[in-house]
C-alpha cells in the first residue's frame, strides 16, 4: 500500500516520507517509516475508519527510530495509521498515512479432530466473521510445522505420518494478517494398513503373511469367499502370518485386514487381495499307447473337475523327461523310447499352484526362474537380495553386476544372498534356480540403486553475522540435497541441485545443528549423515548508556545479550581513537583529551566471529581551562582579567571571591573587566569554560591580591625654614608611601615608613601651585598609580613661606 500525504506544514513536505504495515495482530500492529531529516520524535496515531474522530492510541517514538508498535487495537477493524515526524518544537515536518486493518481475533480450538485414514485428518471448528480463510497448522513430536491453508469446516488435512500425535491450532486471515493460533489440541493418526500377502500351499489351505506394523499390538482378518456376501472366517492375532485350513479347492477367496494400536484405536483397512486355493488332484482315468506321424506316445487321460473356478493346466510327466501340457482331460508325451518303463502321473494347476500328483512317480522337470526379488540394505556397504521360494529347487545362483562394470556372483540353498553394495550405485540383478534337471530359464532382471552418499568436505564459514554458506564435495547418487539448520526455536531448510547452500536470517548468537541429506528420484534420501555444529556471530549490543566519571574518564555501558562474548568499546573523533575491552557489560575510556566530541560504538566478539557494531552514542568531554590568565588593576575597585583561547570553550564565567565579597562576569570574550574590588584584599581566582552544549570545565589559578589602599584625609601645611608637611590617614599600618609634589618650577618627593601618616619636604619653592599625590608602595616597591591628585598654592611671606591653599582634587589620568 502506498503513502497518502496529509497537509502542507511549513515547506512542502518531502516526497520520500513513505510510511507501511511491517505486521498486524488482532490487537496491535508494527509500523515502517522512512527517516526525516531533522526530525526529533515520531508520532504514530490510529484511528478506526468507523470512527473517524476518535483516535484509539498513539506512540511516540525517538529521532533514531524507523519502526515501532501501536497497541489497543481492536480485532479485524480497518484503521487509517498516521505518522507524524516532528522537531524540537513539536512541529510537523511532515506526515504519512496508510490504511490496513488489525487482524482477526484468536480462534477457538478445534472442534474435533478425527482420523479418516492413516495419512489423513478431518477437523471441524467454528468460522469467524471478516475471516477470509484459516490456517490449520500442525506439529509433529519433531516439533516439524507446516500449515494447510483452508476455506471452510470441516476441512481435510492430507499427507500425513501413520500414526504420529499431532498438536493442531487454528489461525484466522483477514487482508490484514493472520490471528496468534489458538490454544493446541492434539490427536494421533491411525496405524497404516498391513501390506497382504497369500498363496496358497495346498488344495484346502490359503497362507497370509504381512511385514510387520510399527506400533501394532493385534491384527484382525477377514476372509470372504469370492461371490458370496457374508464373511467365512475372521481371525485376530499378534502374529504377522495366518494359514486358514478346510477350504474349498480351487475357489477364489478375498482377504482384507487391519492393524490395532496400544491405544485399542481400529487401524486403515488394508485393500483386498484374492487368492485361489490349488485345484484337486486329478484321477487317472485310462493310459494307452497311441502313434502321430510315426512317432509313438503314451495317452494320458483324466477326469475333469467341472466345479471349479478359473481355467485348469493339466501338467503329465513321466520318469523318462517326457513331459505334455493340456487343458483338456488327456494328453501324449512323446517320443517315447522303446525299452524304457514310463512311471505316468498327472497332475493339474490354477492361479494357486499345482495340485498334488496322481501317480506315486515323481518326474522333476526344470525349475522356475525365482520371482518377487527385493533388495534391503542391511548394514552400511552390505545388501541382501531376496526372492520367493521356487518348489523343487536344490539351489540357487544370484549374479550382480555394478554400474561401473563390477560382477559377483552368490550360491546358495536359500532363498537369500548377501554382497558388497556401496552408496550411490545402481546395480542389475538376476537369480537362477537349479535342480537335477538343470537350471531355470533367465527370470526377472531387477534394477535397484543404493542411497546416495553422504557428503564429504563438509565446510561452514559465516559469511554475515547472520548467513551461513555451506559447500561440500558432490556425493555419488545424489542428485538433490537437503539442508536442514536447526536450534533451539526454529528449523530452517534449503533445497538445491548444486553442492553449495546458503542459510540466512538466522538468530544471533545461536548453535545450529546443520544436517546435509543426499536424495534422488530413485533411491529416496539418505537419512543417516550425521550432523555438524555451527555456532553463529554475537548479537549487537543494545541500549548503550554514557557516565562521567571525571573529566577525561566516561563509562560506557550497555545490555548484556550474549551467552559468551567479549566486547570492545571504540570512541572515535578528531583527536584519535580510544579502545577499551571487557567480557561483561561496561567499559571505561579513559585519557579522553578535554573540548573533544567523539562517536561511540560497541561490538561483540566470539569464537564465532565478529558480530554487528551497536548503534552509535555522541560524547563530549568537558571543554578545556585556558592555560594562561592575567588579573590587571586598573583602578582602586576596578581589575581586568585575560586569559589564553581554550579549546572547546563557548563562553568564560571569571570569579574572584575573598572574605570582603566577590565579583563575576560571563562573557564570550577572553577578556573580562570587573568592578566593585576592595583594596589591599586576596582574591581567589576560578573560571568555568562553557561548551556550546552546556558541558562544563571548573578551572582554578594562582590568587590575586588587590593593591593597597590610597590614604584619605590628605592635608598640606606650612612649616619652618620653607618647609611643607604632608599629613593622611591611611588605611593599614603595613605599607610605605611616596609622596610627590610636583609644581611648575620644581618637583619633590619623600617617603613615610610603615606605620607613619606624614612626611616633611624641605626647601619648598613658594609663590607655585602644586599637584600633591600620597600613594602606598607595592611589596616590589612600585608606587601605585591611581590615587587621587590634590592642587595646593603655596604664597610667599617674605623669603618665608607664606599660606598653603587647598584649591581642589583631581582623579589621575
Amino acid at each position: 500500500m502506498g503513502v497518502k500525504k496529509v497537509g502542507y506544514y511549513k515547506d512542502a513536505l518531502s516526497s520520500d516520507f513513505e510510511v507501511s504495515v511491517f505486521s498486524a495482530t488482532s490487537k496491535s500492529a508494527i509500523l515502517r517509516w522512512t527517516r526525516v531529516y531533522g526530525a526529533s520524535s515520531y508520532k504514530v496515531i490510529a484511528t478506526p475508519q468507523n470512527s473517524p474522530g476518535n483516535p484509539v492510541g498513539y506512540a511516540v517514538f525517538g529521532p533514531h527510530t524507523v519502526m515501532g508498535t501501536i497497541n489497543s487495537l481492536s480485532p479485524n477493524i480497518m484503521y487509517t495509521f498516521t505518522v507524524a515526524a516532528l522537531d524540537n518544537a513539536q512541529e510537523i515536518l511532515n506526515i504519512g498515512t496508510i490504511d490496513s486493518s488489525s487482524a482477526p481475533e484468536v480462534m477457538d480450538p478445534l472442534r474435533t479432530v478425527k482420523s479418516k485414514d492413516s495419512k489423513t485428518f478431518i477437523v471441524s471448528f467454528s468460522l469467524k466473521t471478516g475471516a477470509t480463510s484459516y490456517i490449520i497448522r500442525l506439529q509433529n513430536p519433531n516439533r516439524f510445522i507446516r500449515e494447510n491453508i483452508v476455506s471452510s469446516s470441516p476441512a481435510e488435512i492430507e499427507s500425513l505420518d501413520p500414526y504420529t500425535e499431532y498438536s493442531l491450532s487454528i489461525m484466522s486471515v483477514n487482508s490484514g494478517g493472520q490471528s496468534q493460533p489458538s490454544s493446541p489440541v492434539t490427536a494421533k493418526t491411525v496405524l497404516p494398513p498391513p501390506q497382504l500377502s497369500a498363496s496358497s500351499p495346498s488344495n484346502n489351505s490359503i497362507t497370509v503373511s504381512w511385514a510387520p506394523v510399527a506400533n501394532a499390538v493385534q491384527y484382525s482378518l477377514s476372509l470372504y469367499k469370492f461371490a458370496w456376501n457374508t464373511t467365512i472366517i475372521t481371525h485376530n492375532t499378534s502374529n504377522t502370518n495366518w494359514i486358514v485350513s478346510g477350504l474349498d479347492m480351487g475357489s477364489v477367496y478375498v482377504i482384507k485386514g487391519f492393524a490395532w494400536d496400544l491405544e485399542g484405536r481400529q487401524g486403515e483397512d488394508s485393500l483386498y487381495i484374492d487368492q485361489m486355493t490349488r485345484p484337486a488332484m486329478p484321477s487317472i482315468a485310462n493310459v494307452s499307447m497311441v502313434m502321430n506321424n510315426g512317432s509313438a506316445g503314451i495317452s494320458v487321460s483324466w477326469e475333469r473337475d467341472e466345479g471349479v473356478f478359473g481355467s485348469l493346466q493339466y501338467h503329465v510327466m513321466s520318469d523318462q523327461n517326457l513331459t505334455c501340457n493340456s487343458t483338456s482331460s488327456s494328453c501324449t508325451l512323446s517320443p517315447v523310447g522303446y525299452g524304457e518303463v514310463h512311471t505316468v502321473r498327472v497332475s493339474t494347476s490354477d492361479e494357486a499352484g499345482p495340485s498334488d500328483p496322481s501317480g506315486p512317480v515323481v518326474f522333476i522337470t526344470f525349475p522356475c526362474p525365482p520371482q518377487s526379488l527385493a533388495v534391503v540394505e542391511s548394514t552400511e556397504a552390505s545388501c541382501t537380495l531376496t526372492w520367493d521360494t521356487v518348489t523343487r529347487v536344490n539351489s540357487y545362483t544370484a549374479f550382480i553386476k555394478r554400474g561401473d562394470g563390477a560382477e559377483e556372483s552368490c550360491n546358495t540353498t536359500s532363498r537369500s544372498c548377501t554382497y558388497n553394495c556401496t552408496c550411490g550405485h545402481t546395480y542389475l540383478m538376476s537369480v537362477m534356480a537349479f535342480n537335477q534337471a538343470g537350471s531355470s530359464p533367465e527370470g526377472q532382471v531387477l534394477n535397484y540403486t543404493t542411497l546416495p552418499c553422504c557428503p564429504e568436505g563438509v565446510s561452514i564459514s559465516a559469511v554475515s553475522t547472520d548467513t551461513f554458506e555451506i559447500t561440500w564435495t558432490v556425493s555419488r547418487g545424489a542428485e538433490l540435497y537437503q539442508t536442514r539448520a536447526a536450534d533451539s526455536s526454529e528449523v530452517i531448510l534449503c533445497n538445491d541441485t548444486a553442492p553449495v547452500c546458503a542459510l540466512s536470517d538466522l538468530s544471533c548468537d545461536s548453535s545450529y545443528s546443520v544436517v546435509l541429506t543426499p536424495c534422488n528420484d530413485i533411491s529416496g534420501c539418505n537419512r543417516a549423515c550425521k550432523a555438524h555444529t555451527q555456532i553463529t556471530a554475537p548479537c549487537m549490543p543494545m541500549n548503550l548508556m554514557l557516565t562521567q566519571r571525571n573529566s577525561s574518564c566516561f563509562s560506557v555501558s550497555w545490555t548484556p545479550n550474549n551467552r559468551l562474548a567479549n566486547y570492545t568499546v571504540t570512541a572515535s573523533g578528531d583527536d584519535g581513537t580510544r579502545t577499551c575491552n571487557t567480557d561483561g557489560n561496561s567499559c571505561d575510556i579513559t585519557d579522553l583529551p578535554c573540548g573533544s566530541n567523539f562517536e561511540v560504538s560497541v561490538i561483540a566478539t566470539s569464537p564465532a566471529g565478529l558480530g554487528l557494531p551497536s548503534y552509535s552514542e555522541l560524547l563530549e568531554t568537558g571543554p578545556c581551562c585556558p592555560v594562561d590568565q592575567v588579573v590587571d588593576q586598573v583602578t582602586q575597585a576596578m581589575s581586568n582579567v585575560s586569559w589564553s583561547p581554550a579549546k572547546g570553550a563557548h563562553t568564560f564565567i571569571t570569579s574572584l571571591t575573598s572574605t570582603r565579597g566577590h565579583a563575576r562576569c560571563h562573557t564570550m570574550d577572553s577578556h573580562c573587566l570587573m568592578g566593585c574590588i576592595t583594596c589591599g584584599t586576596n582574591y581567589t581566582v576560578t573560571m568555568e569554560a562553557i561548551s556550546h552544549s552546556g558541558r562544563r570545565s571548573n578551572c582554578s589559578y594562582e590568587g590575586f591580591s588587590s593593591s593597597a589602599c590610597c590614604p584619605s584625609g590628605v592635608r598640606l601645611y606650612g612649616m619652618a625654614h620653607s618647609s611643607l608637611r604632608v599629613h593622611w590617614r591611611g588605611a593599614g599600618c603595613g605599607h610605605s608611601y611616596v609622596t610627590e609634589l610636583v609644581g611648575s618650577r620644581n618637583n619633590y618627593t619623600c617617603t613615610a615608613s610603615p606605620g607613619e601618616s606624614s612626611c616633611d619636604v624641605p626647601n619648598i619653592q613658594c609663590g607655585d601651585v602644586y599637584t600633591v599625590v600620597v600613594a602606598p608602595l607595592t611589596p616590589e616597591g612600585s608606587k601605585v598609580l591611581f590615587c587621587a591628585q590634590r592642587i595646593y598654592s603655596v604664597s610667599c611671606a617674605g623669603s618665608n613661606l607664606g599660606t598653603v591653599i587647598y584649591r581642589g582634587k583631581r582623579s589621575v589620568d
